[in-house]
């Protein structure tokens, strides 16, 4: 795996690429001289995790042929108070999802990802508590 990260303006404005040249752009805090024209860079790690777990239980879902009409993410953290670096400390996750669908395959799908297969909560969970839980809209 290779990244490729470029300066944008002459502040924190940044633009990162894969050797597919698929791109996300980062910035800074104004209150560093960043412009806030992208996500700040631990706001992208928390993206992540989450398309991490996104993908994780989409995918258990559809091989126990549960289908989702509708799922979304909700996440809050917080990170450590007057330190640099200030690591992630709490994170929670909310799963929303909606469909027909069996709550013991929901909850099997999410403790899946989150205990076991998700690489970036894998990581991050080394310094902060990580939770979750899930809710579904059988609509």
């Amino acid at each position: 795996m290779k990244i490729r990260l470029r300066r944008i303006d002459d502040a924190f404005h940044l633009e990162a690429e894969n050797e597919r040249g698929k791109v996300i752009e980062m910035d800074g805090a104004p209150k560093i001289g960043g412009s806030d024209k992208a996500p700040r860079p631990m706001e992208v790690l928390m993206m992540s995790m989450a398309g991490c777990s996104s993908m994780d239980v989409l995918d258990i879902l559809k091989k126990q042929r549960q289908h989702v009409e509708d799922f979304r993410i909700e996440m809050e953290a917080e990170r450590e108070k007057d330190k640099t670096p200030a690591l992630f400390t709490d994170i929670h996750l909310h799963f929303y999802l909606k469909g027909d669908l069996d709550e013991k395959k929901v909850d099997r799908a999410v403790r899946l990802s989150m205990e076991t297969y998700c690489s970036v909560a894998k990581i991050v969970e080394k310094t902060a508590n990580i939770t979750w839980d899930w809710t579904v809209d059988k609509g």
